[in-house]
């Protein structure tokens, strides 16, 4: 038997191909429709599953939203005028949503698209730790067998990549393996976990708050609560990564015989090369820390600075995506892949307050009344005790001060208390929820997606075209370079 593995040529596997792209107005999907129009112009057609808003159609959403992003520049430059033709050609919008039976699809158009569709790839995720758990549960874990249904009524679909994220591991740490859950396994053990159960209890929890006509703020809370609460109760920090985790249960017991592969990415963040570097929208985990920072609002940093930050570049997440639907297409099995550094080239957490420092200090953030943030190095506090002493001795005597002053000043300061108020609990619920990431000592196997590197086709080309390895990066250059000065340009 020979070790030689296949090789994969993936633009001979998009030619003339169909794929059903769910979720298309988020981040990762953007870059995968913009990396499939750019190199592989003769793909048969993408079906981009979009929920049409109040205001705009899905076409609408699609020209607006999509291609009028900065992202979509290389891609313009290339193709010119013709980029009009293009994509009224091989881009078909679908008004869609993954929380109704079918996609929510219209009959003619879903008839089409069972005869067409040989690809289908499910973005669709609502990423909030701290989601309402109907939402998450309707996103995250019900909408990824709404997709797997669909895919099954296809009959030339030959394989279904659902993205779910690297944490759905919880806080374990030490050597993660590329390994499936199981339906109703736990991370503590605690039995008797049934996802018809959970939607039945947010069932019964939704009818009781609408008896006694709560408000809704008061219902979006209790939603929220319960999802920290259902998750924290089998062992999961966070409702986005314990209705994640369902959602792989889902697919992985329902896939019969459908060719599954599960991307599980670290936290993703900025392109690193294509289609050029420091592409970003929206603020993911550790940004919203470099945003805080370069600001001049966090003067604490909060975390080991020994644990490791995975991070993993968006390009490089989507060259996986697309190798892996070539390799895996028709092999109807289950295979998961861990895309991260935390093995091949790990970021010690140290290093962040590092390349921030010597960014922001270079070049400082003005502010809106066109001032220079200048930043100080950050103190950094390692432990959770330590950030509750910090907090006590810089925000809380403060505060009882303040209350003091105020009850003199008969309630005249109210408003700066409670903004004091509201800055703290802000601090302490961003600290709860990214606590499980900024002590992080797990490190994620890739064993499945080494082989899968070793698979691209060895033609320059292709190997040039869809790089992933994390080797390749040098991560003071990425941050300075590339990925703090991409959040100034889009996220500040």
């Amino acid at each position: 038997m020979s070790t030689e593995m296949e090789a994969v040529s993936v633009l001979q596997y998009l030619d003339n191909k169909s794929i059903l792209v769910i979720g298309a107005a988020g981040f990762l999907a953007n870059i995968f429709v913009e990396k499939i129009l750019r190199v592989a112009p003769n793909v048969k057609k993408l079906y981009l599953l979009l929920r049409a808003s109040n205001e705009k159609s899905a076409t609408q959403r699609f020209k607006d939203e999509i291609l009028g992003k900065d992202l979509y520049k290389v891609v313009k430059e290339k193709y010119g005028p013709n980029l009009t033709q293009l994509t009224s050609e091989k881009v078909t919008v679908v008004n869609g949503d993954i929380c109704l039976a079918d996609l929510g699809i219209q009959d003619s158009l879903a008839h089409e698209m069972i005869h067409q569709v040989d690809a289908i790839i499910n973005l669709a995720a609502t990423t909030k730790f701290d989601e309402r758990y109907d939402v998450a549960l309707g996103n995250n874990t019900l909408g990824p067998l709404n997709v797997l249904d669909f895919a099954k009524k296809c009959e030339n679909a030959k394989i279904f990549v659902h993205v779910s994220t690297a944490y759905v591991s919880g806080e374990k740490s030490g050597l993660i393996m590329e390994t499936p859950y199981r339906m109703g396994e736990t991370l503590n053990g605690t039995t008797g976990l049934d996802i018809n159960h959970e939607r039945k209890l947010v069932q019964e929890k939704l009818d009781q708050l609408l008896v006694i006509k709560a408000p809704p703020e008061t219902i979006t809370k209790a939603m929220k609560d319960m999802g920290l609460t259902r998750a924290k109760m089998y062992g999961w920090p966070n409702t986005y990564v314990f209705t994640k985790a369902m959602g792989e249960m889902m697919v992985g017991e329902k896939r019969d015989n459908i060719s599954l592969v599960l991307i599980r990415p670290s936290i993703i963040t900025s392109t690193f090369k294509e289609p050029f570097p420091g592409w970003t929208e929206g603020i993911r985990t550790i940004d919203s820390l470099a945003v805080g920072y370069g600001k001049g609002r966090l003067t604490c940093f909060l975390g080991d600075l020994n644990a490791i930050s995975d991070v993993m570049p968006a390009d490089m997440v989507v060259n996986s995506i697309l190798v892996s639907m070539a390799a895996q297409a028709g092999k109807q099995k289950e295979i998961i892949y861990h895309l991260g550094s935390s093995q091949k080239n790990p970021l010690k957490n140290e290093k962040l307050p590092e390349v921030a420092y010597q960014y922001f200090t270079t070049k400082p953030w003005t502010n809106k009344d066109g001032k220079p943030v200048r930043v100080r190095k950050i103190e950094i506090l390692s432990s959770m005790p330590s950030f509750h002493r910090y907090m006590a001795i810089h925000y809380s005597i403060p505060l009882k001060g303040l209350a003091v002053l105020n009850m003199v000043l008969c309630k005249l300061l109210d408003k700066s208390v409670t903004d004091f108020h509201r800055k703290i609990n802000l601090a302490l619920r961003l600290v709860d929820l990214y606590q499980p990431y900024l002590f992080f000592y797990g490190v994620f196997d890739d064993s499945n997606t080494e082989k899968l590197q070793r698979m691209v086709l060895k033609t320059g080309v292709e190997t040039e075209m869809f790089y992933f390895d994390p080797k390749i990066i040098n991560w003071d250059d990425y941050f300075v370079n590339t990925h703090i000065p991409g959040l100034v340009k889009y996220v500040f």
